[in-house]
């Protein structure tokens, strides 16, 4: 079998590494050694570390964006003017957040560099992400506004952002948990299965009542 192209090559072990170490914590050199190139391959090829980083999520975004403009399309074409129930919108990017690492085998590698994502000090990874694929989460957010009019804005960031994390937490840690689930229960379930499973808690989620304002007797840290 042939190897892998130099950038290829770089791209996959620059993932693995950042999945496993995180940005900060990940060198140039770490790369490098693993992947068996020279540091002047990677500057060649990407320039710096932070473009090395884009290029590590455009693998995934690229596509991502693609397939849920898409299906999004196929939605307001089928609720024509109507509301799109929210159910139906977390399911349709459940589907294409699967879809999408299914490709490559790397479910667990694309939540880890999600939660990465929000979890590190990587402003320019944040503007990247807004500046190249921010009108397909725009999109879906107005979406979600239209099936949540109920909610005041700053609640559904909140709730969004909630939602989002049970979902990194879940499937960038599936292994351990369907060993847990297997061992302790002997529940065997696939990722769709899981994702069926995961569905009424989220949605459950965003529709839960709003909260009472906090009462006087926690601190104020609280």
């Amino acid at each position: 079998m042939a190897q892998p192209d130099t950038v290829t090559r770089i791209l996959d072990t620059a993932e693995v590494l950042f999945a496993e170490r995180g940005f900060a914590e990940t060198s140039l050199r770490n790369i490098t050694s693993k992947a068996k190139v020279n540091l002047a391959a990677v500057n060649y090829h990407f320039g710096s570390k932070k473009a090395l980083i884009q290029a590590v999520f455009a693998r995934y975004l690229d596509p991502f964006t693609e397939r849920f403009h898409g299906a999004l399309d196929e939605l307001e074409a089928e609720y024509a003017g109507r509301v799109i129930p929210l159910e139906v919108l977390l399911e349709s990017m459940a589907k294409t957040v699967l879809d999408v690492p299914a490709e490559r085998n790397s479910l667990k590698v694309f939540m880890r560099l999600l939660g990465l994502a929000y979890s590190q000090a990587q402003g320019h990874l944040r503007r990247y992400i807004q500046d190249h694929y921010g009108s397909v989460f725009s999109r879906f957010s107005d979406l979600v506004r239209q099936a949540t009019p109920e909610l005041p804005e700053a609640e559904r960031f909140w709730r969004l952002h909630f939602v989002l994390g049970t979902v990194i937490f879940t499937l960038s840690g599936l292994d351990a948990l369907r060993d847990i689930a297997e061992k302790d229960y002997g529940d065997h379930v696939s990722v769709r299965d899981l994702i069926r499973r995961l569905r009424p808690v989220v949605v459950a989620a965003m529709n839960a009542p709003l909260p009472d304002a906090a009462p006087d007797s926690l601190p104020a840290a609280v």
